[in-house]
């Protein structure tokens, strides 16, 4: 008892000397006895030696620290007593009765230095305190990494950034620039672990197609909630999220969505874990069904804050690809498809309503791509129609086919007789004999259901231009071929392409016609309708564009008639799809039809085709019962029709003027081909042969081509215009001898040979006998000019007088180009200018007489 007693008194002195505890009731009032000392001081003599064993360790560990804080002391205590003593000197001079004035000022001055020295050691001493407490909060930071507290680790991070900036030293001091080292490295080791312990809670491996994400890890004290603060302290939340993002879709997302594998893995979730496996069905509700499956498991186990982030990197990836390899596909160009299409679009839209729910964001486009169906569908269509015009167009012409071309028109009875009298041979409708007046319908091939009809006279120059009956109207101002195989007047411009050559009437045609003029009373006769038929080649490419511009229409017209479907409201677009369809064929064709020879021709042929087809189609649509009265009001091709008829003129035009300009060059070009220095007469001849090559083989081109009418009129320009050339190069000439005049004439007939392309009719068509001149002239508007131009050449002035009184050439050439052509080739005496007098005063013998 007694040793209980004494042991109690000792541990009651140990505590009140090491913490001045005193002690409570009743071993305060208790009588402390001789005996219980002894072991009260061996207690305390026990409490000193462990008391300064812990002393000397933490010397020890502290010495460098304590040893610069004994040395900065030291110093404080010198600065202390210096400034005690220098103050006690002031105290006693200031008591001395023989102090000066200059004493009390160095007092003063010393008083201040003191108050400064004192204020400076204060400022030290709080600086040295706060850096003290910088160090031992980092010292916490690094225990607390070490223990991967990362949480405690950034906010005593933050505390210490906080009591850095608090530190009235100089950031450039060497001291704060070893705390801030200090401070960035603990910052650097800290988020080393956060990065391993952020793996540890989200886990993606690629090669094996899994992702898991954990809320806790055994023996990891930070939650994936813990982690959200981390990312914003290192404010890595997007970052870590784009990283996540790219990993998932390398893993999974990417797998699942290619269409470019020949089977594709389904998602399933196995515990915490969401992984690839199996086969999926390659359909579109099965995609969004996996889909929807991976962003559930996000959104469940990622905080709302990161599927946001998440959200943000993830969608501008993941809806571009799936409207472009999924959607866009599945979209259906034919009406009979659409109740698939719809089942789709009721899977997007549970689709975006479902991650909506999740919290997702940035998925407006597939929304729009669900409402917008109908442009959605429009666009295919379009992007479709378009893309199959290049495609065939990129194939090739194909192989040619042959089509016939139909023109009905009203002709009195004599009209008709000399329509059958001057057909071509190659006309489709064969003209026979007409030797009685009722006969003159059977020559062609006269309608069934027409009936005699009294008329007024025909308007062949303002009402009914065959031409525009074609669709070669000059409203563009392009050369255009005519395809009238009647004869028609010559024309003197020397390019001219001779003019509407199925002679119904032309707005600008004043020249004088070879065919006598008809009385009145046949003018007023009755009329009948005459069909004239001609054949021409067109390639394959109209045939599968005017399938195409039909489908659309007849698609339009079912969408017009069917308010309940889903893109019914792109009926307005369907139907503007066929001028688009026709754009792009006039923009892109003339480079696939420059590729094949005579591909300007076959252009003009196909575009003609086209137009004709779809004024027939129109007038088809306008009349079929079938359709509702929207659809027939929503056709619109007027303007493609004419267009096309525009386009088919500009190839025909452009064709023409290159060959015309081949020729010339040929021909010497803008130099007189009979003035080229150091040619010899051979030299020309070849220049001249080269030219009636070229036409030659362009006509054979031309012949497998073009119709009968439209080939005489193109040949019969090219055939023009060498002899418009000839005709000027003779005319510029200075003078014209005996010798060159022979040249010239032999040259001329040689190119007269050019006859032989257009063959004159038998004007005994029973029996085949008896043909015709050639009918070069009808469609070469200079032809006879250089024919009387090779006569003149080769006559004497009796000769030329003759033919300008009783021959045709008053009707070819001017006074004062004959006058200069005699002055020309004759010298000038008495002979001469009694020739040139006559001429001159006779200027229209064909008229007189």
């Amino acid at each position: 008892m007694a040793d209980s007693e004494a042991g109690q008194v000792g541990q009651a002195l140990v505590d009140f000397a090491l913490s001045g505890a005193f002690p409570e009731e009743p071993q305060s009032s208790q009588r402390v006895t001789l005996q219980e000392l002894g072991p009260a001081l061996r207690a305390l003599a026990e409490a000193k030696t462990r008391l300064e064993s812990e002393i000397h360790t933490i010397n020890e560990e502290t010495a460098p620290d304590i040893s610069q804080w004994v040395a900065n002391a030291k110093s404080l205590e010198d600065d202390i007593n210096r400034s005690r003593s220098m103050a006690n000197d002031i105290v006693r001079r200031s008591e001395a009765p023989d102090v000066s004035g200059k004493t009390i000022q160095e007092a003063e001055e010393k008083v201040t230095f003191l108050q400064q020295e004192n204020k400076y050691n204060q400022q030290v001493r709080n600086a040295l305190s706060s850096i003290k407490n910088v160090n031992e909060i980092l010292d916490k930071v690094e225990r607390a990494r070490d223990e991967r507290r990362i949480l405690d680790s950034l906010h005593l991070l933050e505390s210490a950034w906080t009591a850095l900036d608090g530190i009235p030293v100089s950031k450039s001091c060497r001291v704060m620039k070893l705390l801030n080292l200090k401070a960035f490295e603990l910052k650097s080791a800290v988020h080393d672990v956060f990065d391993y312990v952020w793996a540890t809670l989200v886990r993606v491996d690629a090669e094996a197609g899994t992702l898991a994400v954990l809320e806790n890890v055994q023996d990891e004290p930070m939650s994936l909630s813990d982690a959200v603060i981390g990312l914003k302290a290192y404010k890595e939340v997007d970052q870590r999220m784009a990283l996540l993002w790219h990993a998932l879709d390398k893993a999974i997302v990417l797998p699942r969505t290619s269409a470019k594998g020949q089977s594709l893995p389904t998602v399933e979730q196995e515990d915490a874990t969401l992984k690839l496996q199996g086969q999926a069905n390659r359909d579109i509700p099965s995609l969004f069904h996996d889909l929807s499956r991976v962003l559930t498991y996000l959104s469940e186990r990622l905080p709302e804050e990161l599927v946001r982030s998440l959200s943000n990197v993830m969608m501008p990836d993941l809806i571009p690809r799936l409207i472009s390899i999924w959607l866009d596909p599945a979209v259906p160009i034919s009406l009979a498809d659409m109740h698939t299409f719809q089942a789709v679009r009721d899977t997007v839209r549970d689709f975006c309503q479902t991650i909506g729910r999740l919290h997702f964001t940035g998925f407006s486009d597939l929304q729009e791509w669900v409402e917008s169906t109908p442009r959605v569908w429009l666009s295919k269509c379009r992007e479709t129609a378009l893309d199959s015009v290049r495609a065939k167009l990129s194939e090739g012409l194909g192989n040619p086919q042959e089509v016939e071309r139909v023109e009905t028109q009203k002709v009195s009875k004599t009209e008709g007789m000399e329509l059958a009298a001057t057909a071509t041979a190659t006309a489709t409708a064969t003209a026979k004999a007409v030797q009685e007046d009722d006969d003159w319908g059977a020559a062609w091939e006269v309608d069934a259901s027409a009936t005699d009809e009294e008329t007024g006279p025909k308007a062949a120059q303002n009402e009914d231009d065959g031409s525009d009956a074609w669709g070669w109207g000059d409203d563009d101002g392009q050369e255009r071929p005519n395809t009238d195989d009647t004869k028609v007047p010559a024309k003197t411009p020397a390019d001219d392409d001779g003019g509407d050559a199925w002679g119904w009437g032309d707005d600008g045609d004043t020249g004088e016609s070879t065919a006598a003029p008809l009385p009145v009373a046949a003018k007023q006769a009755q009329t009948r309708e005459m069909t004239l038929r001609e054949t021409y080649n067109i390639s394959a490419l109209p045939t599968p564009v005017l399938a195409l511009i039909s489908t659309i229409l007849e698609d339009g017209a079912f969408l017009a008639s069917d308010n309940s479907n889903p893109v019914a409201s792109a009926v307005a677009g369907l139907f503007s799809l066929p001028t688009l369809v026709l754009a792009m064929f006039r923009a892109v064709s003339p480079y696939y039809y420059a590729l094949n020879e005579g591909g300007n021709m076959y252009l003009y042929n196909d575009a003609t085709y086209l137009s004709e087809e779809l004024a027939k189609f129109t007038g088809t649509w306008k009349t079929r019962t079938d359709l509702a009265p929207r659809a027939v009001a929503m056709l619109r091709l007027d303007n493609d029709i004419q267009t096309l008829q525009s386009f088919a003129a500009r190839a025909y035009s452009t064709e023409m003027t290159t060959q015309r300009t081949i020729i010339r060059d040929l021909l010497g070009g803008s130099q007189n081909l009979l003035q080229q220095e150091g040619l010899e007469s051979s030299d020309l001849t070849a220049q001249v042969d080269g030219a009636i090559g070229r036409v030659r083989s362009v006509a054979a081109t031309w012949s497998s081509i073009l119709a009968p009418s439209a080939w005489n009129q193109a040949v019969g320009s090219l055939v023009d215009t060498i002899a418009a050339k000839l005709i000027s190069d003779v005319m510029d000439l200075a003078g014209i001898g005996q010798d060159e005049a022979y040249n010239i004439a032999t040259m001329i007939a040689h190119v007269e040979k050019l006859d032989d392309l257009f063959p004159g009719l038998p004007t005994s068509p029973a029996d085949g006998t008896a043909t015709a001149p050639p009918q070069t002239a009808q469609y070469a508007s200079t032809w006879l000019r250089l024919k009387y131009l090779g006569e003149v050449l080769q006559s004497n002035l009796q000769d030329i007088l003759w033919l300008w009184k009783d021959s045709g050439l008053s009707l070819e050439f001017s006074v004062s180009e004959v006058v200069d052509l005699i002055r020309l080739s004759f010298v000038d005496n008495t002979r001469t200018r009694d020739v040139i007098r006559q001429i001159e005063a006779n200027p229209h013998p064909q008229a007189e007489g």
